[in-house]
C-alpha cells in the first residue's frame, strides 16, 4: 500500500473511533478528539475501535488509549458491554 493510502485508512480508522465513541457515549470532548488524531499507528487504532464498541464505560476507553503498542488483550467483564455490574451497559 502506499503511504497516502496509508494515511487515507489511518485518517478513516481514526473517524470511525470517534464515531463509534459518540454512538456509545455521547458527546466526545475535543481534548479526546485531538489524542485520536494524534495516534499514529493503524493496529492501535483498530484495537480502539474494538475496545470502544465493548466496553461499558468511556474512563476504559481512556486507559486503553495510553497502554503501549503490544497489547491486544480485551476479555473478561471489564470489556463487556452489557455488564451492568461494572455501572455500565444497558
Amino acid at each position: 500500500m502506499f503511504s497516502f493510502e496509508e494515511e487515507a485508512g489511518l485518517m478513516q480508522d481514526r473517524e470511525d473511533l470517534i464515531e463509534v465513541l459518540r454512538m456509545r457515549f455521547g458527546s466526545i470532548s475535543p481534548d479526546i478528539i485531538e489524542s485520536i488524531y494524534e495516534i499514529s499507528q493503524l493496529e492501535k487504532i483498530e484495537r480502539l475501535i474494538l475496545v470502544a464498541a465493548n466496553t461499558p464505560e468511556l474512563e476504559m476507553v481512556l486507559e486503553e488509549m495510553q497502554e503501549g503498542a503490544g497489547s491486544f488483550r480485551i476479555t473478561g467483564n471489564r470489556f463487556n458491554p452489557i455488564d451492568v455490574s461494572n455501572n455500565g451497559g444497558l
